[in-house]
């Protein structure tokens, strides 16, 4: 189990860690989220022992990561998102490095070390160089050093970036095996491999955690009223009308074009907890109208991700200030601006790179001379 409990970093006046607490049980998989600047990196530099907490405590497997820092790392595995690796070496001389500055003892690390390689498919490639290694294979070197000693504790960031496709699957596949032995720390920008991979997630922000939950859980915290989006074939007149004898229905937006198959979009907003998705089709069957598609329209851990963490709004209200500015801007500036350079221009001839001066080039005719 890991323990945060009130930690503090500052940086001069900047606190990039503002009184963090959090728990992490083993068996689990968490997804550590964050904008650039929350404290991602810093709390992760904190819970490893690279850095020291300016307050607060972090206890890892029942060890304190400052008064027993040796103890307390044995129990992590950190893969970086640039993985510390010697170019110069071979897969499994590199392993072999890496498992003796870990202490694992000598009679163990033949077996531990070719299970490791097993579990990251590295078995084939054990001779290679790791300089001509791909860069998803050097990403699973880095995991294989993380796991190194078997440690309680696994985290890992941005662990895909720069694979590709198959590659980002093959990776993923291998995380979700790490669950049941280990407790997996994922950081990552990419919030669609956090939704499917991760059991739990966590969301700082400013150096404080807003959020923690299941994916699920945090789009149904976050989600508000069910919004229903509809394409139906009718006027608009007849379907407000319909729509009108649903009493659950606060809110009713129907756009202006209409959809390729010819159908009204139609939006709308329930007010009550129930569905009400069949008291919608009948209501519009009654007046005759057919309904092309109905979809419940839900929050993503993205849209969740940008409220918790305030994004959205500064995102809306650049947006907005950017527009005002635009629609506020007197067009005579412009002119006069265009015009004080047109004559800048003609007053002010260009002077050629090579030209010289007219006295220094009767100077030099009278050195000559």
């Amino acid at each position: 189990m890991i323990e945060v409990k009130d930690i503090v970093k500052s940086y001069g006046n900047h606190k990039a860690v503002d009184h963090l607490s959090f728990t992490l049980e083993k068996g689990k998989i968490y997804g550590f989220l964050g904008p650039n600047g929350a404290g991602k990196s810093t709390t992760m530099n904190i819970m490893t022992g690279y850095i020291a907490a300016n307050g607060g405590t972090v206890t890892i497997d029942g060890h304190d990561i400052v008064k027993e820092p040796e103890e307390a790392k044995k129990c992590i595995g950190y893969l970086p998102e640039l993985p510390p690796l010697y170019m110069d070496m071979t897969v499994s001389e590199y392993l072999y490095f890496v498992a003796d500055l870990k202490k694992v003892p000598k009679k163990e690390r033949r077996d531990q070390l070719a299970k490791i390689m097993s579990l990251t498919m590295l078995g084939e490639y054990e001779g290679r160089m790791i300089r001509n290694l791909s860069k998803g294979y050097r990403q699973r070197v880095g995991l294989a050093q993380a796991l190194i000693g078997f440690p309680e504790v696994i985290i890992l960031d941005e662990p895909t970036v720069g694979l590709d496709p198959q590659q980002i699957i093959e990776i993923r596949n291998l995380i979700r095996s790490l669950r049941d032995d280990h407790i997996v720390i994922l950081s990552s920008h990419i919030l669609s491999e956090v939704n499917e991979v991760c059991d739990d997630v966590l969301i700082i922000s400013h150096g404080k955690l807003v959020c923690q939950g299941t994916p699920s859980e945090l789009e149904d915290k976050f989600s508000g009223a069910e919004h229903i989006k509809m394409s139906i074939l009718g006027t608009e007149a007849q379907i407000r009308g319909a729509l009108a004898g649903v009493p659950s229905i606060s809110e009713i937006t129907i756009e202006e074009e209409k959809d390729a198959q010819g159908g009204v979009i139609v939006e709308v907003v329930n007010n009550s907890s129930e569905d009400i998705r069949a008291d919608i089709a009948r209501a519009l069957a009654g007046i005759g109208l057919p309904v092309l598609s109905m979809e419940t329209q839900k929050k993503t851990l993205e849209d969740v991700f940008l409220e918790a963490t305030g994004l959205g709004d500064e995102a809306e209200t650049k947006n907005n200030s950017e527009n005002e500015a635009k629609e506020t801007e007197p067009a005579e500036d412009k002119t006069e601006a265009e015009e004080s350079y047109e004559e800048k221009a003609e007053v002010e001839a260009p002077i050629e790179d090579n030209a010289e001066p007219e006295e220094s080039k009767d100077e030099n005719k009278e050195d000559v001379e």
